[in-house]
């Protein structure tokens, strides 16, 4: 069964930086979204379609096609005063607060008496995000699951396909495409 809209897909992978710091890793632990639903950076999921359980792979996502360049004008000083006194100000620490336009997170740059700057920006905004990893297994996603775009826990509405039919899996994808992906 090749990845494809309404499939829950299951990965694990390791997103590391241009100079292979790793940011983020499902090994060991895996995760699990369903396909088609804009649950991933939308380059990620087009380059994971057509693949099949077992196939590995290996992709870099330019920033602009990830979460944007770093804008510089969304680094911006507020006063303190405009903190709840229960939010911990300290450099490095993300703060979640409401924008006009729903949750916004923040990271604190630096306090000084009172003000305090603050970062805007994805935290990964202006990165080279290079991801390699596996596709595990791959199931029909519930219909309650496709309801609620997300996978279900197991024991909630579980469903349990038959990950071991792999068909006539499409070769792995080559080379890089329009949405910024490039292949290792």
């Amino acid at each position: 069964m090749p990845i494809e809209k309404n499939i829950v897909v299951r990965l694990e992978y390791v997103l590391t930086d241009e100079d292979g710091v790793v940011i983020d890793t499902t090994e060991g632990r895996g995760f699990e979204y369903i396909h088609g639903h804009g649950n991933l950076l939308a380059p990620l999921e087009a380059y994971l379609e057509g693949l099949c359980e077992g196939a590995s792979f290996q992709l870099t996502i330019e920033p602009e096609a990830a979460y944007g360049l770093h804008d510089e004008h969304a680094v911006i000083t507020v006063p303190r005063a405009r903190f709840a006194p229960e939010v911990v100000l300290v450099e490095g620490n993300m703060v979640e607060t409401l924008g006009p336009e729903g949750r916004i997170e923040l990271m604190i740059l630096a306090v000084d008496g009172d003000e305090v700057t603050v970062d805007l920006n994805h935290p990964l905004a202006g990165l080279r995000l290079h991801f390699s990893g596996t596709v595990g297994v791959l199931r029909a996603a519930h219909a309650d699951e496709i309801k609620h775009g997300r996978v279900h826990p197991g024991g909630h509405h579980l469903m349990v396909g038959d990950s071991t039919y792999t068909g006539d899996c499409p070769p792995e994808p080559e080379g890089g495409d329009s949405l910024g992906v490039v292949a290792r």
